[in-house]
């Protein structure tokens, strides 16, 4: 066998199939024979073998350790993708084995960058919509305050062990790599499974219907409850459709976004405080001391409620180690930008409610459900506030929508490369140069978790339709009708005191835990599996910090399990579900086996 070796650099959403050799065109038609291998738009590539690649004769297979351009939002739009490769002369048609393909993509992000990831990667609608939910379960500040407290060490904790992941396997694909390498494939699959068909589209629904809410709001409420549920479809379908046209967003401006995002929401923390001597009822420190009845009795319930609904707030904490191969000094950099950034994001959480609960009451708070912060800025600057507060809302529920739809391509791509899955969810259309299939599996599948919340909170409605699909009811009565009788009492009470907002997103944060879970336990177990693999960056505190995150976390879903069996349930079915998928596939694979299978999907 003759091989050589090259580096390939990717453009970014360059997806026609081009390798540009040294050689001559001739190179390009023998591996093109093959089908679609890698899109190159550049290549430097030297031969090392004695034997002339060129001969037709030949057949060459080449294996690209990174392949998706497409799907980084957050990676400046000037970005290369680098791919080191291994093509192999081999009448027998034989691979190269994985430990003899190498690649990555440039590092250009540097730890300013990379932490307004981190930021510009949480900030999204939690901390604008849950705050009014929240207080309707908590009852009282000082628990409200100390979870969002809580919450984000947590998160900090998380964030020293996916570190050491990220510096470990710096490589596109993050939590994927981690669970692959830590557990093997079947578990892989089951994250991607669940991401893919459940997670991402949950999130897009649920950043739908709060889109549409504050939209409406801005209106004066014009919007009927089944208004904003069809107005929440065409969202999706519109958004769907923008990204498959090939609209996507460069890192630059996702990093103007992220300075918005972040700008708008220290600018609500303090103007309350700025305003107290224009306005002397401005804050009413008094507000810190008003309670109402909680929904939930017992301290334990009340933290895991409040806990769940501000997991969503913090959710994507980690979201800079996917993009471990485009970071500089990974293990300096990336420890530092998920300290940072997740450090930024308590001081302006933990400031938001302080100026939410200052302006309002807890009662206030209560009633104003989803829209407690348009209600604060209402309240100091009246309908002008409002309108500014819903626009910010509104931007950013619709960039991280954008977000989550570019995001899932990464896994799936990864999935088809493993031969876990279809590798036509990780392929790109072949006009646009997107990857439809995965996009429109995951807008069909947020539609139809949209209209099943909407279903059944109609079922259990008193009045057939329910007060507000946008808000938190004010009943919990259970209802009489046969339908509802059939379903668990604590199931019923979900459907009618939260909104399809609060619904999809606890889908969301249970599923996710399971799999954060088995990620910071990743460290501990490849710590015994895998000691000879080079950690540039070890967690801090170890063992420690990994045992103290997972103690926690098993009591927080244990909580949630008895609180909201609803959302706890759905999301272990689902991840259930996928077992008997993967087994189903790799029966299908094998009989649909051909000579080609090594060789990875088209992508961009």
């Amino acid at each position: 066998m003759e091989s050589s070796r090259g580096v390939i650099y990717l453009a970014r959403r360059h997806g026609d199939l081009s390798v540009a050799f040294e050689e001559s065109d001739e190179d390009r038609d023998s591996l093109s024979r093959l089908g679609p291998v890698v899109i190159v738009t550049a290549a430097d590539f030297t031969v090392k073998s004695a034997q002339s690649p060129t001969a037709r004769s030949l057949a060459f297979s080449c294996r690209s350790a990174h392949n998706h351009a497409f799907a980084s939002p957050s990676v400046p739009s000037f970005t290369r993708y680098r791919n080191t490769f291994l093509a192999t002369a081999d009448t027998n048609h034989a691979a190269p084995s994985p430990a003899e393909s190498s690649g990555g993509l440039a590092r250009v992000l540097g730890p300013r960058i990379a932490t307004a990831v981190v930021v510009g990667n949480v900030i999204g609608s939690g901390i604008f919509l849950k705050p009014g939910n929240i207080a309707g379960e908590a009852g009282q500040f000082g628990v409200i305050i100390s979870v969002w407290l809580f919450g984000g060490l947590l998160c900090i904790l998380g964030g020293l062990c996916f570190a050491e992941l990220a510096a470990m396997y710096p490589r596109a694909g993050g939590m994927y790599v981690y669970l692959r390498e830590a557990y093997g494939r079947p578990v892989a699959f089951l994250f991607g499974w669940t991401e893919v068909f459940f997670g991402k589209p949950a999130s897009i629904g649920a950043l739908s219907v709060a889109f549409v809410g504050s939209f409406s709001l801005a209106l004066g409420g014009i919007l009927s409850p089944a208004a904003k549920v069809l107005v929440a479809i065409g969202l999706i379908v519109a958004m769907a459709w923008v990204n498959i046209v090939g609209v996507l967003w460069g890192g630059r401006l996702q990093m103007v976004v992220t300075v918005v995002k972040a700008t708008f929401l220290a600018l609500v923390a303090i103007v309350p405080f700025i305003l107290i001597p224009f306005v002397s009822e401005a804050v009413d420190v008094a507000n810190y001391s008003t309670t109402v009845v909680p929904r939930q009795t017992g301290l334990a319930a009340q933290v895991g409620v409040v806990l769940l609904a501000v997991m969503w707030a913090y959710n994507g904490w980690h979201g800079v180690t996917p993009l471990a191969e485009e970071v500089r000094d990974p293990h300096r950099n990336i420890p530092w930008a998920l300290l940072a950034g997740i450090s930024i994001l308590i001081v302006l959480y933990i400031a938001a409610n302080f100026a939410y609960h200052g302006v309002l009451s807890m009662e206030e708070m209560k009633q104003a459900g989803d829209h407690g912060a348009e209600k604060m800025l209402q309240s100091l600057l009246g309908q002008g506030g409002l309108a500014a507060m819903s626009a910010v809302i509104m931007c950013s529920t619709f960039g991280a929508i954008n977000t989550n739809l570019l995001q899932a391509p990464r896994i799936t791509f990864a999935m088809g490369r493993d031969k876990v899955f279809f590798r036509s969810l990780g392929t790109v259309h072949a006009t646009f140069r997107t990857p439809a299939m995965a996009i429109v599996v995951m807008a069909v599948m947020a539609i139809a978790l949209v209209l099943a919340v909407a279903v059944a909170k109609h079922l259990v409605a008193d009045n057939g339709v329910g007060k507000d699909v946008g808000t938190v009811a004010a009943t919990a009565d259970y209802a009489e009708s046969a339908t509802p009788q059939q379903l668990l009492p604590t199931v019923i009470a979900s459907l009618k005191n939260d909104s399809i907002f609060s619904l999809l997103t606890n889908f969301v944060i249970f599923s996710a835990s399971i799999f954060y879970m088995f990620g910071v336990l990743a460290v501990i177990v490849l710590r015994f599996r895998r000691p000879d693999v080079p950690r540039p960056y070890r967690t801090w505190g170890y063992p420690v910090v990994p045992v103290l995150f997972l103690v926690v976390y098993v009591w927080f879903m244990r909580q949630v399990y008895l609180t909201n069996p609803l959302e706890a349930k759905t999301g272990l079915a689902f991840i259930v579900l996928g077992v008997p998928v993967f087994l189903a596939y790799r029966v299908f694979s094998r009989q649909a086996k051909s000579p080609d299978e090594d060789l990875p999907s088209k992508v961009s």
